[in-house]
This record gives C-alpha cells, structure tokens and sequence, in this order.
C-alpha cells in the first residue's frame, strides 16, 4: 500500500541556511516544501544571539546571498540586529515565511524503506511525512554549558550569550564571564564601562587582530547603491580579504605563508594595545594562528587596560552560591555570563535529533564509527534522501553564505535529475563517498591544524577521532564541484 507525503521537501530550520534552501528548491520548481523552525521567527543564529555587541566577523559585503546583495549595511561588518532584518527581508521577499512551522523541534527522523520516505517527528507530538529530507540546522546553534561543579548552586543571576537576557541589569554589579571565545571578545568591550567589576575567567587566549571595521557614511552607500553593479567592487575586495585570512592560510599553510604575517600582526597588536607586560603575557596564545578561530576586534585587548577588568586564568574549581573559586582564590559575584560557545561534535548535536536510515542504522553512531564524513559535505550513505548544509567536510572557512549557496546547488541538482527521472529514492553510492573522505583526509597534511602546537589550542575544530572536518579548498573549487560533481555517484530509483 502506497503512503502519499504531506510534502516533497522538509527543511529542518530558518535560518539563512534554511531560507536559502527554500529560495533554491521555489527556483527549481519544487514548491511542495515545508520549514519546521524551533524559534519563533527566522534568523537561526542572528536570532538567538543577541548580547551587546553582536555582530559578524566577515565583512557584510560578503555575508549576504550574491542574489540579494545589499549596499546600504551601516557598518563594514554588520551588527546581529542588521542581521535579522536581512533574515527578516530575505525571507518576506522569496515568500519563504508562510512555509515556517514556527515553534516547533523536529526530535527524530527515520527513513522508511517501503514508503521511501522519511517520518519526521516533532515536539508537540505530529509526524509529518517526507520524500526529502534537508537538514539547515547548522552547528552552532545548541549553547554549551560547562561541565563546572556547583553550577546551580549561584545565587545571582545567571546566562549564556546565545540566550541573552535583556531583563538582567549588569550597571554597577560585579560581573564574571566564563570564556573568550568569539562572543566573549564581542561582549567584554561592550559591558566593561558599565559594570563595577568584570572578571574574565579565560582558559585559553584567542588570537586578537585588528578589525577593519567602519561605520558605512550616507554618501558613501548612495553612490554604491546608485551606481549600477556599485556593489560588485566591495565585494570583490571583501572575498578576497575573506579568503586569505581563513581557507587559504588554514587549508595551504605550508605553501601560503599568510598565517605567520598575521601571526606577528597581532604579536604587535598585543604590544600596541595591551600596557601591563604580565596581562599580555597571559593574552598571548601559545599556539599558532589558524589552530582555532581567531578573532577580530577593535576594542577587546585594550579593555584589559581597564582598573575595573580582571583577568583570571588559575583554573576554576567550583561555582559557589556567591560566586566563584579558583585554584588559590575566589571571587564573589553578582551576575555570571556563560561565553562558552556551542555544542560542536558533542551527542545529541552532530546530528541535532536521532536520525534513522536504512536497516535502522542511526547516524550518530556511523559517525562515532566510521568518523565524520559526507559525500561533498552533503549526503551519507545508507541515508537516502537525506541531504545536509553543513556536513562534514562541507564548510571550508570562507562566508557562511558561499556554502549555503554551492550546497543548494548540489541539492537541486541531485533532486531535479530525479525529478527527470521520475525517481523517488536518491542515495549516495558508498564508493563514492569512499572516494570523497579518503581525498579530503588526503589534503590534511597542508593544513595548519594538524601542526604540533594546535595540541595546546582546546579547538572545537577538532572532532573526537582528532580530525578537523573543514572542506580544505579553495572556495573557487568548492563553488566548481557543486556545478559539475558527478551525478552518477547517486543512486536514482523509485520506492
């Protein structure tokens, strides 16, 4: 007995990886398609985060679709609320919100070989039925709570910065921040003139360039905006830059030496920002750029030149009801700030709900078993129909937006072959993805990461099996494979 779907296509999240899904399939034709989104509006990440001093950290010439390319961003690097109006607009403009199913988590999936579906279930207790199953959640989406003892037991107010409290008045307390990561280096600068003592608890420093960041003057986004294709000359220039301060220094380490000239760029940077020797000592990473991610900020070193700003690397022992306890010390807190990143590689995470193939295989434990891996970052065998966004070897470092873009492209292209063919049932042939892993693992050698002094970085690039599952390419190559992949490395056949 045949099943009919309630839908061709399911997109997991709203998101820009969502939305540009969406976009991609209502261009191909493949307007039966639905978004099941757990916040209640689109954004993904522009929407959860909203600390002070949110914003992107690539140039906002190059964070956006080439499609919907805007000149009118206030700043060379857009701050978070910026961000969720260019959501907002983008997914009003290509009719993608009424497909939203807003508030709403999708906890499992499994594929159903007689129907050749997927029975994607939620949280208010639904199953919706699928031929195609995208998944747009990304990974930095779940906050990361640290592991810390006494946790609970803190008797003022508590958050993590990607559930920022906007009701918590930090004038005049005394405020603590666990991390500095990207977030914390945002937000530190942001809150430190405000509050009557800031402790930064800081495991590992990050490295910390200068931040070519402008505010964008009235005359100078008319003339872009007025000017035909006005726009294409900033966001040549902000590509390039994009380029050579991630894919090319971290994917071709050894061959572009751009990451040691950056390397002394911020050595000099700590020395011109930074007055107390003993404070910048603590502040310099002992490892080499690019192990992890790096960080640009205008403000965030200078901050520690602050009387009201302490930094304290002894380890942290345990939170107590007044605050926290150090290895030789404590210190008594109002407000603690949670700036502890994401779940990254962690369980229940990659992927974000159980997912079930064929023969019941779970995807979780191939990916414990057999490491992470996903043909051209997009689809795993034994997962028919399944395909990701950012899957594993997928994402190599540039703009978010070039790998939403080159793996919708990859995603239509395999479903309007099927399409053509009247298939119903799409899967990746194990050879290939063979093929795909053994050539990405054969390319680590170039790549920075895997240089001894990454071992002292505590990376969340590093999954458990000590792999860094970035795409090393050039984001010219990326963009080429997703054109002209072969499709004879998928399987196209009726249920």
């Amino acid at each position: 007995m045949s099943v009919t779907p309630d839908h061709d296509v399911l997109i997991v999240g709203a998101g820009f990886s969502g939305i540009g899904l969406s976009i991609a399939l209502q261009r191909a034709g493949f307007d039966d398609h639905i978004l099941v989104e757990q916040g209640d509006d689109v954004g993904g990440t522009w929407h959860w985060n909203r600390y002070p001093g949110v914003a992107v950290d690539i140039p906002s010439f190059s964070y956006q679709f080439s499609f919907e390319r805007r000149t009118d961003w206030s700043r060379v690097y857009a701050p978070g609320c910026e961000l969720r109006r260019y959501a907002t607009h983008c997914a009003d403009k290509y009719d993608v919100r009424r497909r939203v199913r807003f508030r709403t988590r999708v906890t499992s999936a499994g594929f159903d070989e007689q129907a050749g579906l997927w029975r994607v279930r939620t949280d208010d207790g639904c199953e919706i039925l699928a031929t195609f199953l995208l998944d747009a959640t990304g990974v930095l989406t779940q906050p990361k709570m640290p592991g810390i003892p006494g946790a609970a037991d803190f008797a003022g107010r508590t958050m993590h910065t990607a559930r920022w409290d906007d009701s918590v008045d930090l004038a005049d307390k005394r405020v603590g921040i666990i991390g500095t990561g990207a977030s914390a280096v945002q937000i530190i600068p942001e809150i430190a003139p405000d509050v009557e003592a800031l402790t930064v608890f800081q495991r590992t420093p990050i490295w910390c360039l200068p931040k070519p960041d402008a505010a964008m003057p009235r005359w100078a986004r008319a003339i872009l905006g007025g000017l035909p294709l006005g726009d294409l000359g900033p966001r040549w220039a902000s590509q390039a830059f994009v380029e050579a301060t991630f894919p090319l220094p971290a994917h071709f380490g050894g061959i572009v030496p751009l990451g040691r000239a950056a390397e002394r760029l911020g050595r000099w940077y700590l020395r011109n920002q930074v007055t107390d020797p003993e404070v910048r000592e603590k502040l310099t990473p002992a490892y080499a750029l690019g192990c992890k991610r790096p960080s640009f900020h205008n403000d965030y070193l200078a901050t520690f030149n602050r009387d009201n700003v302490l930094l304290e690397t002894s380890p942290i022992t345990r939170i107590t009801k007044q605050g926290v306890s150090v290895r030789g010390g404590r210190h008594r807190l109002d407000s603690l700030i949670y700036a502890t990143g994401f779940k990254v590689f962690e369980d229940g995470n990659m992927p974000p709900f159980a997912i079930t193939g064929r023969g019941g295989a779970d995807l979780e434990a191939f990916w414990k078993q057999h490491r992470f891996q996903a043909y051209e970052g997009a689809s795993v065998p034994g997962f028919p129909n399944y395909f990701l966004v950012l899957g594993p070897y997928a994402y190599n470092g540039a703009s978010y937006f070039n790998l939403i873009e080159t793996q919708a492209r990859h995603i239509v292209r395999c479903l309007e072959r099927a399409r053509n063919r009247g298939a119903t049932v799409i899967e990746v042939d194990r050879d290939a993805n063979d093929r795909y892993f053994k050539e990405m693992l054969s390319r680590r050698h170039r790549q920075i990461f895997f240089q001894p002094s990454c071992a002292h970085a505590n990376s969340y690039y590093f999954d458990e099996h000590g792999d860094v599952p970035f795409r090393p390419s050039t984001s010219a190559e990326v963009d080429h494979r997703s054109k002209h992949f072969d499709l004879d490395d998928y399987h196209f056949s009726a249920a």
